[in-house]
């Protein structure tokens, strides 16, 4: 019989990750509607549909002139209110001035009043102005008083107006992406009425998934650990692409009609991989299993006997090996039984071999079928 030649590989012993291969939905970190707090004209608009805004950025204009016109008469009104405290604590220290003078005068007449030297009507006409002078302090004492809050409530009214000022300027609440713009300059506002534009932050950026219930023991010991358990997302229009994060929530129901658990996995997105509504592929990295037999994926063939492989033996003669498998790591497959360290297995050109076949290794390149 001819030679056969096929590809091959060696079973090695190693540490291999368990992990857990789902879809998943990517959502954004944060979304927020940008709505005016004022109600007036839309003047300007600061950015371009799709664009990438910072925190703090300008986005709109509304027509400031009627908030002008308000901080203006505000301001007006507390240097009235000031100018009139002014007043009255001036009027308060004449009415001091002449119920001290009125007392005093009446306190004199009451003297001359007990020795027979005034009559008793001059004795009462100055304790009745005495008592007036007095009762007139205590009125511009009141008016001060009624100033003072006026001047308080003015006040509030100039720090509204300044607030109002500043609400003409809408600026972006958060760092993130801008979606279509919903009202365009020219049109009338209202306050808190429709959203202007939308904004999706998407650095970071959130991977929901669910995983299966019997792997929520592990999840939660490992997370209760301490440990940050690493999510790798694949875009599945881009499979070659990954990119890194970590498991950030557990929910605390599990959902009793899938029998699964939601997760929730954060990455950082720097490069903007990752779009918020996409689908990927989530794959959860649990426990290592140390010093695991793992054999080429491609070397384990599907038969009547289930799962089997070609061994070569050291005459460069095949047989066929029954095999357990377990995980799938990358290209490689853990081998329960039905294989030792160090062996040799076909990995690609099984269907020109037989049981007893001789075969010489070659690269795979090198084979007509190329490799499987």
């Amino acid at each position: 019989m001819p030679v056969v030649p096929v590809s091959v590989g060696k079973v090695v012993q190693e540490s291999v990750p368990t992990e857990l291969k789902v879809v998943g939905t990517v959502e954004a970190s944060a979304i927020v509607q940008a709505k005016s707090q004022v109600a007036g004209e839309l003047m300007a608009v600061h950015f371009t549909e799709g664009q990438n805004v910072a925190k703090g950025d300008l986005l709109f204009e509304i027509d400031p002139r009627p908030f002008d016109d308000a901080l203006r008469q505000a301001q007006a009104a507390v240097e009235r209110d000031k100018a009139q405290i002014v007043q009255a604590e001036a009027a308060l220290e004449r009415d001091k001035a002449t119920a001290r003078f009125a007392q005093s005068d009446a306190e004199r007449q009451a003297e001359l009043n007990k020795g027979g030297l005034t009559p008793h009507s001059v004795y009462d006409q100055a304790q009745s102005s005495s008592d007036a002078a007095n009762a007139s302090a205590r009125s511009t004492l009141a008016a001060i008083d009624t100033a003072k809050a006026a001047l308080d409530s003015d006040q509030a009214a100039v720090e509204r107006a300044r607030l109002d000022l500043v609400y003409c300027q809408i600026r972006a609440p958060i760092s993130g992406r801008t979606g279509n713009l919903l009202v365009h300059p020219g049109n009338l506002v209202k306050v808190n009425d429709v959203p202007l534009v939308v904004i999706h932050q998407v650095s970071p950026i959130f991977v929901n998934f669910a995983a299966p219930e019997q792997h929520l023991g592990a999840i939660r010991r490992l997370a209760g650990e301490g440990r940050k358990l690493a999510v790798r997302v694949e875009s599945q229009d881009d499979p070659g692409r990954t990119t890194n994060g970590f498991l950030s929530v557990i929910d605390n129901t599990v959902d009793a009609t899938t029998g699964t658990i939601h997760l929730k996995a954060t990455f950082e997105n720097a490069d903007r991989m990752l779009w918020p509504g996409q689908f990927v592929t989530a794959t959860l990295t649990l426990d290592t299993i140390q010093n695991a037999v793992v054999a080429p994926a491609e070397a384990v063939q599907s038969g009547q006997m289930g799962s089997f492989v070609y061994a070569v033996k050291a005459d460069n003669h095949v047989e066929i090996r029954v095999v357990t498998t377990g995980a799938t790591w990358h290209s490689k497959v853990v081998i329960a039984s039905g294989l030792r360290p160090g062996e040799t297995v076909v990995t690609d050109g099984q269907l020109r071999i037989f049981p007893g076949a001789q075969i010489v290794p070659v690269d795979a390149a090198k084979l007509g079928t190329g490799p499987l």
